[in-house]
């Protein structure tokens, strides 16, 4: 009785321990991405937590110790159980809680069993009948994966938030989503998602292009984009480059059903797919855009690559071998003096037009207009013709 007592404040000081040490570790990477935008991180709730932490650490080891010696005095004392298994019956006086598990369906002559229920005989089955079935359990239905995403920032006059997401391989991974500025103002609204992808291992793409946010609130206040949902997923670990190995591998690409459920069990997102769903790859992250854009048609309804270098023909093979349904729609932008990445881009959709399947139907434009003074106003142009093209093919919010 007292092992079974102390099991219970045992489990309840390892489960807040947990809890505890998980929210010390994300405050911890909030202090950490809040030091990328230059932000001042409190760290007294991240050392509350530790702390707590801790405390629970040493309950649960007191408690341990507590419930492994009430084990070993149960045994060290024996007697009861292992005189009811040799010698076949219960001793006089024997506690009647234990009758069910040795009725036998008699009434003991002084023991302390219970004889068996009645049975009735318009329910019981007939000699020879076939036993009853017993009833299916029904498989309850996977529950959504909800994430607590904490704020980092206030980038681009919207609000970037962070969690740690199970990857394909079961690990977690950093997952970083900009909501719009319009997010908070209608708090009714379903906006689109676009998936930005990352070149580098154990980056979000945002940490690449940190001007990624300001391009996407300037296409919007110039009424030439609409708002949607940016969500970043961290690179896959295993390569230095992982978006030379999408062409081969397009599913490498850093997106899966549990970012998609996850994302859409959190936010206020237009349902997973080409109706809402997009995605987006700047400099070396293009090639992964465009190779998820041509590989899953069925799930992104628009993809944008911008300034990237591609191999053309392996993605010609990745869009012939695509589902058959749905059409790819790409962008493949540049800047006007980028020639190097104007004739990519160009080579990339002549193979796509001389392809298979659905390389054959995608439908390629190609943004070669944009011009300025710098490499950085270039990009934040290139960024803005992007989030307007994904905005018209994904849909305003809703």
């Amino acid at each position: 009785m007292v092992r079974s007592l102390l099991i219970i404040p045992l489990l309840a000081a390892a489960g807040g321990g947990v809890w505890l040490a998980r929210g010390a570790l994300l405050r911890w990477r909030d202090l950490r991405a809040a030091e990328t935008y230059e932000l001042a991180g409190e760290q007294r709730p991240m050392l509350l937590r530790a702390a707590g932490a801790m405390v629970c650490g040493v309950c649960v080891t007191v408690l341990t110790l507590l419930t492994a010696l009430g084990t070993f005095g149960a045994l060290s004392g024996g007697g009861a159980d292992a005189s009811i298994g040799s010698a076949g019956s219960l001793p006089d006086g024997f506690d009647d809680r234990f009758g069910d598990r040795f009725d036998d369906g008699q009434a003991g002559a002084g023991g302390g069993r219970q004889a068996a229920p009645p049975v009735d005989p318009a329910a019981a089955p007939a000699a020879g009948a076939a036993p009853a079935a017993v009833p299916a359990v029904p498989t309850p239905s996977p529950v959504p994966v909800v994430s607590r995403f904490d704020s980092v920032g206030h980038p681009g006059g919207g609000e970037l938030l962070q969690s740690a997401v199970p990857g394909p391989d079961g690990h977690p991974r950093n997952v970083r989503v900009w909501l719009p500025a319009q997010y908070a103002k209608d708090p009714n609204a379903r906006f689109p998602v676009v998936v930005m992808q990352a070149a580098t291992p154990r980056k979000t793409a945002d940490a690449e292009v940190p001007d990624v946010f300001e391009g996407l609130a300037s296409a919007v206040q110039s009424a030439k984009g609409k708002p949607f949902i940016l969500v970043a997923p961290e690179a896959p670990n295993g390569t230095a480059h992982p978006c030379e190995l999408v062409a081969a591998a397009p599913m490498a690409v850093a997106d899966d059903a549990a970012l998609r459920t996850t994302i859409a069990a959190t936010f206020r997102t237009l349902p997973p797919g080409p109706a809402g769903w997009g995605t987006l790859g700047v400099e070396d992250g293009a090639p992964c855009a465009a190779a998820a854009g041509l590989a899953r048609p069925d799930l992104y309804g628009a993809a944008a690559a911008v300034s990237g270098r591609y191999d053309a023909a392996a993605l010609a093979r990745t869009g012939a071998e695509a589902p058959a349904t749905g059409t790819p729609r790409l962008l493949l932008a540049a800047g006007k003096a980028d020639t190097a990445g104007l004739d990519a881009a160009r080579k990339l959709q002549a193979a796509l037009r001389g392809g298979t399947g659905a390389a054959a139907r995608a439908e390629v434009r190609i943004s070669d207009n944009a011009t300025d003074y710098s490499a950085e106003r270039i990009r934040l142009r290139l960024v803005r013709q992007a989030a307007q093209f994904l905005g018209e093919a994904l849909g305003k919010a809703s």
